[in-house]
């Protein structure tokens, strides 16, 4: 395979040129985080995300890296969401040979998530390839295998928070907590070029205040340029005690009939806080004991990371965790299904029970398998917790769409769907508004929104420049800035 495809020729690699910044995933959408910054010819991405929509173009827009991937010289991750991660061992196999840079905790769940995602991929093409061989059509390859991702754990370089790195001899990074998940990153960058010094700060996912188990997000008082999220970046999210009384509605209104609540959601962070509500509430008997289940082969190593890392711990949980040694995610009430047959004997349970399942916005994994078989009984509740990116099969979902494509086969959708995005842990209008407040306002020269649909990120771009700062871009995708 030659390597002129994936040469960008915009690109002017010499030192003198001036540092600039390429906008090449998450622009007015909120999967496939990847932005390449260039100082003094020193290619830096910020992220490596896999892109996740239909599934067509899903698969040219992470198969199709646009720029050469040996000319990189370095990765700064901001935290191990696959839509962060997930593109790393696609851009390990085509060549690139630098560190990959991350939290202690991220590097130690990319370690389990990337070889996840990989072996889904492998799964998943097998179980399309051998409907497509029955039509005589050709099969899928796999965007990357789990070789690529083992070869792509060995170019991690974990470090702490509040601990500056050099990343070239010109960019110096700095971690601080994003209050998002275990070992999330708000990326602070000090940059030099040509006299010039310039600090960047990179929110990659920003949390909320109050979530348990983690921190609360780290504040910064000062940067010339900001890079922010902006995937509700024009709504304002319920409070979590509401929430919760919702949550407790949904689970005894599907008990109450009979039925089964499956739940797609993200393995890391997601899952582990709805736990921590639910242990709440059967706690507070406002839930009768029902079984949960969660259907992922990674969960058990996951649960294991999250032990090795009190240091991301909120103080609440950090006493109770290792002080009174409790239990604060409420793990012992989970059932972990490692194997495909346990997996499937969950189709042909009777009795009520919750099965949380990976991928969140239900674009591969075991959730398609659960909602194949359970979407068309009116016993049942879908419960979605978290964002749904447009054109997946989680958006599709939230809309209510009558008719469900499922591995290429039409299901029609009779499960009550409910929608609590209230506990996402993306930080809501208020929050991202509160990050932008903080921020020195007669340094911040420009301000660039990214990781949102179209709508959410100019709601959020219109709101900053009322705040008084004039140069607000919301960047489309391959859109090139000078710094």
């Amino acid at each position: 395979m030659g390597q002129d495809r994936y040469i960008d020729k915009t690109f002017i690699l010499q030192r003198g040129t001036p540092m600039d910044i390429q906008f090449f995933g998450a622009a007015r959408d909120v999967t496939g985080s990847m932005h390449m910054l260039t100082v003094n010819g020193q290619r830096i991405l910020l992220d490596c995300g896999l892109f996740q929509g239909k599934r067509s173009e899903a698969y040219d827009r992470n198969k199709n890296i646009p720029f050469d991937p040996a000319s990189v010289n370095a990765v700064v991750i901001s935290h191990a969401h696959i839509d962060h991660t997930g593109n790393l061992p696609h851009l390990v196999k085509l060549g690139f040979n630098g560190n990959i840079f991350s939290t202690h905790a991220t590097q130690d769940l990319a370690n389990v998530m990337l070889r996840d995602s990989a072996h889904i991929q492998e799964m998943d093409v097998k179980y399309v390839n051998k409907r497509r061989e029955k039509k005589g059509q050709p099969p899928f390859k796999p965007l990357y295998t789990m070789k690529d991702a083992e070869d792509t754990i060995k170019h991690f370089v974990g470090l702490g928070y509040n601990r500056p790195f050099m990343v070239t001899p010109d960019v110096q990074v700095t971690y601080l907590d994003a209050g998002h998940i275990l070992g999330s990153a708000i990326v602070v960058l000090d940059v030099k070029e040509n006299g010039k010094e310039l600090r960047i700060c990179f929110t990659g996912d920003l949390g909320r205040k109050s979530l348990p188990v983690i921190r609360d997000p780290s504040r910064v008082d000062a940067a010339d340029v900001l890079i922010t999220e902006s995937t509700y970046g024009d709504r304002i999210h319920d409070h979590i005690e509401d929430m919760k009384s919702k949550l407790r509605d949904v689970v005894n209104r599907t008990i109450g009939r009979g039925g089964k609540i499956i739940v797609p959601s993200f393995a890391v962070g997601r899952t582990q806080e709805l736990v921590y509500y639910l242990h709440e509430l059967f706690n507070d008997g406002q839930l009768p004991e029902i079984p949960i289940y969660v259907d992922s082969p990674m969960a058990v190593n996951i649960t294991e990371v999250f032990r090795l890392h009190p240091e991301c711990f909120d103080e609440e949980t950090r006493v109770e965790f290792l002080e009174n040694h409790q239990d604060p995610f409420g793990f012992y009430r989970l059932r972990y299904i490692r194997h495909v047959e346990d997996s499937k004997k969950l189709n042909t349970a009777t009795d009520p029970c919750m099965i949380i399942s990976a991928s969140g916005m239900c674009e591969a994994g075991r959730i398609l398998h659960h909602l194949k078989n359970n979407c068309t009984d009116p016993k049942n509740t879908i419960l979605t917790v978290g964002f749904m990116a447009q054109n997946t099969l989680g958006r599709r979902i939230i809309e209510k769409q009558p008719v469900l494509k499922i591995f290429g086969e039409s299901h029609p959708l009779k499960a009550e769907v409910v929608s609590l995005e209230g506990f996402s842990a993306h930080a809501d209008k208020e929050e991202l508004m509160g990050f932008y407040n903080g921020l020195d306002k007669k340094r911040l020269q420009k301000v660039f929104v990214v990781h949102g649909e179209a709508d959410q990120a100019e709601a959020l771009g219109a709101s900053i420049r009322e705040q008084g700062t004039d140069t607000v871009i919301v960047p489309e995708l391959g859109q090139k800035e000078v710094l």
